[in-house]
C-alpha cells in the first residue's frame, strides 16, 4: 500500500472509461489512446496500476461512480479484479491484451471487450481467444493485425476505433 494517491489524468466528458496502465509503465503511454477516445464524447481517466482499493479511491476522488474499466496487460488483470469485487461500479471491462489468469474468476454478467495485438508475445492472442471460448455470450474480441504488445501506443487509431465502436452499442 502506498501513502500517495495513484497518478492519474483525465479528459473529455460523457460516459466514463477508465484505463489502468501496465505496472511500471506510468500513464503517459496511454495518452494518445485516451485523447482519441475522449474526442468521441467519453470521459477517459487514466490511472497508474495499484491495488484495487487505491483505484477505487482515485475514482471516488474524481467523481466516477460507475465506468467501463480496463487496462493493458497486468492493468487489465487489475480491472478484472476490480470488476469482480465491485460489480456495482463496473459497466463492462476493456482488456488491452489478456494475461494468462488461469484461476481468476470472471465477474458474472459483465460484458468484456478484448483488444489484442496479433503479434503480441507478452499477452498472446490465444489468451483472449480462450477467454471468449469460456464466455462466448459476454466476450468480444478484436485482433489488430501487425500489432505487438505495445499496441495501445503504437496502433492508437485501431485501438480507439475498437473501443468506440463497441461502446456505441451501450
Amino acid at each position: 500500500m502506498t501513502d500517495a494517491p495513484l497518478p492519474f489524468a483525465e479528459e473529455g466528458a460523457g460516459p466514463a472509461v477508465v484505463l489502468l496502465a501496465e505496472p511500471g509503465e506510468g500513464i503517459g503511454y496511454l495518452a494518445g489512446l485516451a485523447h482519441s477516445v475522449a474526442s468521441e464524447d467519453f470521459r477517459v481517466v487514466r490511472i497508474e496500476a495499484g491495488e484495487p482499493h487505491e483505484v477505487l479511491a482515485r475514482l471516488d476522488e474524481v467523481g466516477v461512480a460507475d465506468a467501463w474499466i480496463g487496462g493493458h496487460g497486468a492493468g487489465g488483470s487489475l480491472a478484472r479484479i476490480v470488476a469482480r469485487d465491485h460489480h456495482d461500479r463496473v459497466n463492462g471491462i476493456i482488456l488491452l491484451g489478456v494475461e494468462d489468469t488461469t484461476g481468476l474468476p470472471e465477474p458474472e454478467g459483465i460484458p468484456v471487450l478484448v483488444i489484442q495485438g496479433a503479434d503480441d508475445a507478452v499477452t498472446p492472442p490465444a489468451n483472449g481467444d480462450a477467454l471468449k471460448a469460456a464466455a462466448p455470450g459476454l466476450v468480444s474480441v478484436v485482433t489488430i493485425d501487425g500489432a505487438g504488445h505495445r499496441f495501445p501506443a503504437t496502433h492508437i487509431g485501431e485501438t480507439a476505433w475498437a473501443i468506440e465502436d463497441y461502446l456505441d452499442w451501450d
